[in-house]
């Protein structure tokens, strides 16, 4: 879907854990099919992923711990709402001065 719906240039870095998703040939062929490169984080060092801990810190406590879901699809539609909506284009993130994701983007792109 992040294929997709973005600007993908060949020559992006995509980072990630050292989970068997990300190390499958199919993930691999895909990332590499739009002219990424794949890295991976060194084994047992959470602090190469530490962005990806901390979203995903927040996403349980900001989200999960609060929901009762009934359904493996109801979490689905909620994960994806909180990341879409939420996450992405009204939270604050201090580390990018205050601005969600989507303005910080916006207004990259401008500079640019």
């Amino acid at each position: 879907m992040a294929f997709k719906r973005r600007d993908v240039k060949p020559g992006l870095v995509i980072h990630s854990d050292r989970g068997v998703q990300y190390r499958s040939r199919k993930y691999i062929d895909l990332m590499k099919s739009w002219g990424c490169k794949p890295s991976m984080s060194r084994k047992g060092n959470c602090w190469d992923n530490a962005p990806m801990e901390s979203f995903f810190s927040r996403l349980k406590v900001e989200l999960i711990y609060a929901e009762q879901y009934a359904s493996i699809s109801e979490a689905k539609s909620g994960i994806f709402e909180y990341i879409e909506v939420f996450y992405n284009r009204l939270r604050r993130h201090s580390s990018i001065g205050y601005m969600s994701p989507v303005e910080y983007e916006e207004k990259a792109a401008l500079a640019a």
